[in-house]
């Protein structure tokens, strides 16, 4: 089958987090769009706006530098809704293997700052560019849609374009790294000291003596021993850890397993770029700041009829060289084996939901 090159542009819904800053969506957005099939490939955004709010730009999607589609876009940006319409134009490059056939793209993403970070989220839809009888598609008809995940960056994979490299310095974003707060990390509380109260010592058995010359031993009245007053144990409360409480948490998909032992891997979704994450069960940590590569990190989840339903949350510690934090998480239920492409950011956790049905079990 032959290969279907995506070529992708946005529209932007963009809420600012404070009046006085200025909403300029000049600069150069890289990242990721990942389709509802779950392929990902990369894409960079040039924009440039106008002091009338109109825009226009170029984007990139790609593999590498070696095989991508570029494509020119116009738009405008309306500062009473906050939204930025960007149609994508016609594609102007394409490097990649014969066949391919070209997608318009335009995007709905909400703008996200942190620090100082910034960042665009949310869907995209797509239509053919041309008709082409070889592949079986007829131009404007769908091509499919997806999510996109951007950060506004200083550099380009490619080159930046004139109308970005002819702007004041003061447009062009600057380079920065995600800082990480005091509040990024989660301290587990220390358990309580409980001091059970010492049992008390039985009284020891006494023989009387009666003054008769004989003495007669008379079997002692036992005393029984004093019963310790113990206070009823009061529940322990896990509170929740503040990256989960503070941040939004999606779940990506809910998995039927049918044993009660489920081996869990997790990779770098990507390239290996040094994405970091730290992984919850049911609000409790399990795995605290692991670097994601080709290599997995595993673990077990037991479940049972008594604890049939479990939450894993995957919190993105940093970005990574390129964002968003991607990772991919397979599962092993005996012979089944489930996939899951997971992308968290600073703003947003990603869950996945176990639940145990052992009634659906093939033997």
């Amino acid at each position: 089958m032959k290969k279907i090159l995506r070529i992708f542009f946005t529209t932007f819904l963009f809420f600012p987090l404070s009046a006085v800053f200025a909403q300029d969506l000049t600069g150069i957005w890289r990242g990721y769009f990942i389709t509802e099939g779950g392929d990902q490939y990369k894409y960079e955004v040039q924009l440039d706006q106008s002091k009338k709010n109109g825009l226009s730009g170029v984007t990139y999607s790609y593999l590498d530098t070696r095989f991508y589609g570029k494509a020119t876009a116009v738009g405008n940006f309306t500062r009473t809704s906050k939204a930025a319409m960007v149609q994508e134009t016609r594609t102007v490059e394409v490097k990649m293997a014969g066949g391919s056939v070209a997608c318009i793209m335009k995007c709905r993403l909400v703008y996200a700052r942190s620090g100082k970070e910034e960042f665009l989220e949310g869907v995209y839809t797509s239509t053919y560019e041309k008709t082409d009888p070889m592949n079986g598609v007829a131009k404007g008809g769908n091509c499919g849609g997806g999510k996109v995940y951007l950060r506004k960056v200083a550099t380009s994979d490619f080159y930046v374009e004139s109308f970005l490299r002819n702007k004041k310095p003061a447009n062009i974003p600057v380079t920065s790294s995600p800082e990480k707060t005091a509040t990024a990390k989660t301290r587990v509380p220390k358990k309580p000291n409980s001091t059970l109260p010492k049992k008390s010592q039985p009284a020891k058995t006494v023989i009387a003596k009666k003054p008769e010359p004989a003495p007669v031993v008379v079997q002692p009245e036992t005393k029984k021993p004093d019963v310790a007053v113990t206070k009823p144990v009061q529940p322990k409360i896990i509170s929740t850890p503040v990256v989960i409480r503070d941040r939004k948490n999606d779940l990506i998909r809910t998995i039927p397993v049918n044993h009660t032992e489920v081996e869990i891997s997790l990779y770098d979704n990507g390239e290996i770029d040094g994405d970091t994450i730290s992984v919850y069960l049911d609000g409790v940590l399990i795995l605290a700041n692991k670097r994601l590569s080709n290599k997995p990190i595993t673990y077990t989840l037991k479940v049972d009829e008594s604890s049939p339903e479990h939450t894993l949350t995957m919190v993105a510690e940093n970005m990574g060289r390129i964002p968003p934090n991607t990772s991919l998480m397979i599962v092993h239920d005996s012979d089944k084996r489930y996939q899951v492409s997971i992308t968290s950011t600073e703003q947003k956790n990603a869950m996945v939901r176990f639940r145990y049905d052992p009634e659906n079990r093939q033997n």
